[in-house]
C-alpha cells in the first residue's frame, strides 16, 4: 500500500459537500406594524380633551404615523406608545372628572332637601 505524499500542493475544490445554495428569506418587518392610535386620539382631542393630553396623544400620533412611513419602526413604537399611555389618561382623567361632577351635583341635590 502507498502511503499518501503530503509535500506536494492539492489541486482543486476541498473533498466534502458539493455546493450549497443560498435562499433569502424576508423578514416579518411588514408583518409588524406598530398602531399609531390616530383616531382615537383624534376622538380625544375633539371630546375628551382633558388638560390637553388629547392633543399632545394626537401629536405623537401623527409622529408615529410619520416615522412608520418612513420606515423607521423602532421610533414609530416609541411614539406610539406614548400616545397608548396619553390616551388612556385622558380616557381615565374625563371619566373621573365627569364622576366627581355627578357626586357634587347629587350630594348637593340630596342636602337641599
Amino acid at each position: 500500500m502507498d502511503s499518501p505524499d503530503y509535500s506536494r500542493p492539492v489541486s482543486g475544490p476541498p473533498p466534502g459537500p458539493g455546493p450549497s445554495t443560498v435562499i433569502s428569506i424576508p423578514t416579518a418587518v411588514s408583518s409588524f406594524q406598530p398602531r399609531d392610535y390616530l383616531v382615537w386620539s383624534f376622538f380625544n382631542t375633539l371630546y375628551l380633551n382633558f388638560c390637553c393630553l388629547g392633543l399632545i396623544a394626537f401629536i405623537f400620533s401623527v409622529k408615529a404615523r410619520d416615522r412608520k412611513v418612513m420606515g423607521d419602526l423602532v421610533g414609530a413604537k416609541d411614539y406610539s406608545q406614548t400616545a397608548k399611555c396619553l390616551n388612556i389618561i385622558a380616557v381615565a382623567a374625563c371619566f373621573f372628572s365627569i364622576f366627581i361632577c355627578i357626586v357634587i351635583t347629587v350630594g348637593i341635590v340630596l342636602s337641599a332637601r
